[in-house]
């Protein structure tokens, strides 16, 4: 292969995957409100494009050229780039997650579906993920609003304590795995000889995966745990005082973490883009189990918050510094002990 053909791949690959997590953001705000509409008997967006699909692009079209506000007193600088810092990680992790093994087409094989193949694609994305909250703080201070900076210090002080949870129960899959690779971990979820080949059948590694599937919830502010931005104490939170698109990044950074936290937790323990009893499966059934597996966590987000009532914040904090933190620090002892053992 030559250096241009590997150029151009690797450009179909990250167009390919870049434009995929805006659709899915950009659906994920019309899914929002139609799956919470059925939930309460009612219709949802219905009147822009046959039922309502073409919603979420009416929507863009407004945030475009809807006039856009500064408050008085704001910090202007710090204002404006507060919504790029929030939407830029989560849209920049996507980059390690590998959707599908390789592509092989008229005999060629193309490489997996993946932007960059990391050997330590593990860090790059706690590197990354631990940058998001710094897009919700400065919103909140730059916003000279006191309602904006009560939201920012609730979301950093929930994000820090759930992100060590989250680092101990990924910290125990690579343990299992050996790696920091994702696609390395995904292959060491594909032996189907095995019925216990996902790591969330592994023991004690279900215990790790309830634990990150809450920390997840925690770590993108999503109901119960969306301490920083509830309406009925803060008005709207930390984008209170935004609007047009600075106030739609917000939330595409929002969606598009919710769809990095789904594609991970499918990566680190339900075997990505593995099919059960199917060891051969071509890699387009590959990328469809993948994306199937991806979808239900992404129902799960929308299905928690209308069924769930939210937590009292110290509540929040009781759950994650002496419930959480404790569990996956023994499970990742003993997620050792046993890879010893062996």
């Amino acid at each position: 292969m030559t250096t241009l053909e590997g150029f151009l791949i690797a450009l179909a690959k990250t167009v390919v995957i870049f434009l995929g997590v805006v659709n899915v953001a950009a659906l994920m705000t019309l899914a929002e409100r139609k799956f919470s509409a059925w939930m309460q008997y009612r219709i949802g967006p219905n009147r822009v494009g046959p039922y309502g699909l073409l919603q979420p692009l009416a929507d863009g079209v407004k945030f475009i050229f809807k006039e856009e506000l500064t408050p008085a007193g704001a910090n202007r600088f710090m204002f404006r780039a507060a919504p790029i810092l929030a939407a830029l990680p989560s849209m920049m992790t996507i980059a390690v997650i590998p959707f599908a093994p390789d592509i092989v087409i008229g005999g060629k094989n193309f490489g997996a579906l993946t932007i960059a193949d990391l050997d330590i694609g593990i860090l790059y994305i706690l590197a990354l993920g631990g940058l998001a909250i710094y897009g919700v703080i400065l919103g909140g201070w730059a916003s000279n609003s006191k309602y904006s900076l009560l939201g920012s210090l609730r979301a950093s002080a929930q994000m820090i304590s759930y992100e060590l949870t989250l680092i101990l129960t990924i910290l125990s899959v690579v343990v299992m795995s050996g790696s920091l690779n994702l696609r390395e971990i995904v292959e060491a979820q594909s032996d189907i000889t095995r019925w216990n080949a996902w790591n969330v059948h592994a023991m004690p590694q279900f215990v790790a995966f309830v634990l990150f599937v809450v920390a997840t919830f925690a770590e993108t502010n999503r109901h119960p745990f969306d301490f920083s931005e509830c309406e009925p104490e803060l008005v709207g939170g930390f984008h209170t005082e935004y609007s047009a698109m600075k106030w739609a990044m917000f939330y595409i950074g929002e969606y598009s973490a919710m769809t990095v936290m789904a594609a991970l937790t499918v990566v680190l323990f339900l075997g990505g883009w593995s099919v059960p009893f199917w060891p051969d499966a071509p890699w387009y059934v590959g990328l469809a189990a993948m994306l199937a597996k991806t979808g239900c966590f992404l129902f799960l987000f929308l299905w928690v918050r209308w069924t769930l009532p939210r937590f009292r914040f110290d509540q929040l904090m009781r759950l994650g510094w002496k419930v959480f933190l404790p569990l996956a620090l023994l499970n990742l002892v003993v997620t050792g002990a046993v890879v010893s053992l062996r």
